[in-house]
């Protein structure tokens, strides 16, 4: 089958974790004989953030770490039309422009020759609710929400015909451990500042903990502002900057802990959604200790897989404890990335996409002219 992801941007991870997750989707369908292409805005506020702070040498990058996968840039003259016709499978993904989002639902009115899903991984739906409630969706197929507690926002408030949960999960192809690399720093925090949305949280489970045990420590993000800045080094954690997605695994290798700290408005609005470095780590086989959010899928198995941090003073004793107890490490990690593998891989979602479309192909034509010549 044809697939078209209309995505915020593939080719940049630059704040935007959504591309972890696509990439590694869209793996995975080409691994098996499917096409895939995604498509992203030229000018992409994360693309552009991204060539501003690494040039268009990341853009490069991105082509060499994940050879199989294709983007394509539109503009406002861009034919969009076209390439909708070529396709079997069109997921458009919430970060969308409004705009564009009725023009691909008009095109699906017009044509029973695909079969159109919108994509949520985000809380706007609780933090700009009225944003989403204007979206046209009414000739969208289905919806695709990344947790349960999400679907139910989409079926409360009748947006979408039908509304399917859709986790995000981790591209082992890329996401496993490295043993060949030396573990030479204790602990490392992978996440952005995040516009205020947890720089409380940030201080509590990362920041005091660290200053007062005083383990080597690094922390990779974006957006952090000169006061966080401050109060890191203040707390001898070292800022090492964006790391491209791709970097992250080795990154892990390096270290001997990490933790886990989700954006408020998920924790208190959305609860039982991690954020998708959680499902990476744990891929990782690194032990992960996480500030608190509520299980409420039963993604993962609390205490087995990873510890929870119920207050600042409770990741410091678990901090301590993992850093210390090679026995205690030795078995969050691998029963962490027993979960992943046995639940919670881009090939597990590939599997669940494939049977919510299911019921919906049936209207799919058997031939249809190729991908490529709209490109």
């Amino acid at each position: 089958m044809r697939f078209v992801f209309y995505t915020h941007s593939l080719v940049s991870d630059w704040n935007h974790g959504n591309a972890h997750f696509l990439r590694g989707v869209m793996r995975e369908l080409v691994s098996r004989g499917h096409d895939a292409v995604a498509l992203e805005p030229a000018d992409g506020w994360s693309r552009a953030n991204l060539i501003a702070e690494a040039g268009q040498r990341a853009v490069a990058n991105f082509a060499a770490d994940f050879p199989s996968l294709q983007s394509v840039s539109y503009d406002a003259a861009f034919d969009h039309e076209a390439l909708l016709a070529s396709a079997d499978i069109v997921i458009v993904h919430e970060w969308t422009d409004p705009e564009l989002v009725r023009r691909i639902g008009m095109a699906r009115r017009r044509s029973t020759g695909f079969i159109l899903l919108f994509h949520d991984t985000h809380h706007r739906a609780v933090s700009e609710a009225a944003t989403i409630s204007s979206l046209a969706l009414e000739d969208y197929d289905a919806v695709l929400a990344f947790g349960e507690t999400l679907r139910e926002r989409y079926l409360r408030n009748g947006w979408g015909r039908q509304v399917h949960i859709w986790h995000e999960a981790a591209d082992v192809s890329l996401f496993h451990s490295h043993p060949e690399i030396e573990r030479d720093t204790d602990l490392v925090w992978i996440g952005n500042w995040g516009d205020g949305e947890r720089s409380a949280e940030i201080a509590d489970y990362l920041v005091e903990p660290v200053r007062r045990l005083g383990p080597s420590a690094n922390v990779h993000g974006v957006r952090y502002p000169p006061t966080a800045l401050a109060v890191l080094a203040n707390a001898g954690i070292r800022f090492r900057g964006w790391i491209p997605n791709a970097q992250v695994p080795k990154a892990f290798a390096r270290h001997r802990a990490t933790v886990h700290i989700p954006r408020r408005p998920y924790v208190e609005s959305l609860p039982g959604i991690p954020t998708i470095r959680m499902f990476e780590a744990l891929a990782c086989g690194i032990p992960l200790i996480s500030a608190p959010w509520e299980d409420t899928e039963d993604l993962f198995r609390p205490g087995v897989d990873f510890l929870f941090a119920s207050n600042g003073a409770a990741m410091e004793k678990m901090l301590r404890d993992v850093l210390h107890d090679t026995e205690l490490a030795r078995s969050l990690a691998a029963h962490g990335l027993e979960t992943i593998k046995t639940r919670h891989t881009c090939a597990h979602r590939v599997d669940e996409l494939l049977a919510i479309l299911r019921p919906y192909q049936r209207r799919i034509p058997d031939q249809q002219p190729a991908m490529e010549s709209v490109q």
